[in-house]
């Protein structure tokens, strides 16, 4: 299984495939956590069907962002090292570009809206980023631009295939420790992890089912899909903000038109309900981007054939309690 990708990348010519992700996967070792993955085995008995966790909220800065960016930015030549990084962000992925910055040595500025976490912009600062906060994610993209036409590398958070290749290779790992897996569920933002994630997991198994999940409004790759082609979102209208792409890549939208049974919506009060049950039954604490995926469990379950084994990718944990009390006001348990 192969995605096509911009030649000018030099990864693997104009493919992401199983080969450049385990290239990636080499690379990137030293520098990212290998994250474990772990049977659920109350969340199995609530769903009906054998549960594992592939925590990546275990990874640098709290979630999976941290293999991309690290693979983009290792593939920068000396001149692009010299020049810095620029990145856009709602919050996982530039913290994962500050941080790797500051482990490679490369100067790197972070552009994120306003509706992003005052945690996770205070966090980004101190990993040395320079932090630009604009109105929009729409105004920070266009931002961003002008900082690549002033000479700095775009760490893009999806559409790039080193950072799809970066992200896939969680998916290494998670087939490595649970080979019997059947189903996976994985959340959608720009589509970069779960076209990373599909491309691997298709190659090692065609049998493997890849689930995705986005939240209503921050659904654009819902949008694309029935458009056929990438629309834009003018605003994020959902909790999950770290979701909040807006807009998908040609190449992302392909990889999950072509690799992923469906997209699965569910609202931010299921997303909550998801935050607790993690909490209370798994005890971690998760972000939105990935409660959603039990949410998108119990939505499937009744399609899912009786042998079925689910594993659900925890891709982040960046929420604060006060985050968490104030979506639980916002969505209170009838």
């Amino acid at each position: 299984m192969t995605v096509n990708a911009d030649p000018a990348s030099g990864v693997r010519g104009d493919e992401v495939t199983l080969g450049s992700i385990r290239e990636a996967a080499a690379l990137i070792e030293p520098y990212v956590v290998r994250t474990p993955t772990l049977p659920m085995r109350r969340l199995s008995d609530f769903l009906g069907f054998p549960v594992v966790g592939k925590f990546e909220l275990l990874q640098h800065t709290g979630a999976f962002k941290a293999r991309g960016a690290f693979h983009r930015m290792l593939r920068l030549t000396d001149a692009e090292r010299a020049a810095g990084v620029v990145a856009v962000s709602g919050g996982n992925h530039g913290l994962a570009v500050a941080y790797a910055a500051r482990e490679l040595g490369v100067d790197a500025t972070v552009i994120m809206p306003s509706t992003t976490a005052s945690t996770s912009i205070g966090r980004a600062r101190a990993d040395d980023a320079h932090v630009v906060v604009t109105d929009t994610i729409s105004e920070a993209f266009e931002q961003a631009l002008h900082e690549v036409a002033a000479g700095k590398v775009m760490i893009h958070p999806f559409d790039d295939p080193a950072v799809i290749a970066g992200q896939g290779t969680l998916a290494l790992e998670l087939y490595a420790d649970a080979p019997d897996i059947t189903d996976v569920v994985a959340s959608v933002g720009g589509g970069g992890m779960i076209t990373g994630v599909a491309v691997a997991l298709k190659a090692l198994n065609p049998d493997i089912r890849i689930w995705g999940v986005e939240t209503h409004g921050a659904d654009v790759m819902t949008r694309s899909l029935r458009a056929g082609e990438p629309v834009t979102l003018d605003s994020i209208e959902s909790i999950a903000t770290t979701l909040g792409a807006p807009t998908v890549a040609v190449r992302t939208l392909a990889g999950v038109r072509d690799l992923v049974e469906e997209v699965v919506l569910v609202s931010d009060e299921e997303a909550v309900r998801g935050i607790e049950v993690l909490a209370e039954v798994a005890k971690i604490i998760t972000e939105p981007a990935a409660s959603c995926t039990w949410a998108a469990a119990l939505h499937i379950r009744d399609r899912l054939p009786a042998d079925a084994r689910v594993a659900l990718i925890l891709c982040g944990g960046n929420a604060s309690l006060d985050d968490i009390a104030a979506w639980r006001a916002r969505f209170p348990t009838v």
